[in-house]
């Protein structure tokens, strides 16, 4: 973990960390706070999400930043995700995404190929 984020996890959450799959194919990584509001939104979805909340919830998995401020993800979570060697870690606000950098690249270049979402029309750069 980049010591800008460290420190401030480590002030803000003691180092503790749940990490589960995100839909897109990467891992989602939240504080431990941030990992609760979440998991409490998603618990709380209709029975037609079941099986997303087997995804998020059945897969989560708590952690902490050991002293030198490395996470270690497990082997599930890493073959999920397909991580390899090399790794982006994108702050997301309240999470962090952490991708595989190869899987990374070919979705970013894929999505700068098309439009931008409708939502962006009105939105000033």
């Amino acid at each position: 973990m980049p010591t800008r984020h460290r420190d401030v996890l480590n002030a803000s959450a003691q180092g503790q960390l749940t990490v589960t799959k995100h839909p897109h194919g990467c891992l989602m990584i939240f504080p431990r706070t941030e990992w609760e509001r979440f998991r409490e939104r998603i618990a709380a979805l209709p029975m037609s999400a079941q099986w997303w909340k087997r995804i998020f919830l059945g897969n989560a998995m708590d952690n902490e930043l050991d002293g030198t401020g490395r996470l270690l993800i497990s082997p599930e979570l890493r073959a999920a995700a397909g991580i390899g060697k090399d790794v982006i870690l994108l702050g997301m606000g309240n999470h962090f995404e952490l991708w595989d950098a190869q899987a990374y690249a070919a979705q970013e270049a894929e999505a700068m190929k098309g439009d931008m979402p409708d939502i962006f029309k009105d939105f000033s750069f």
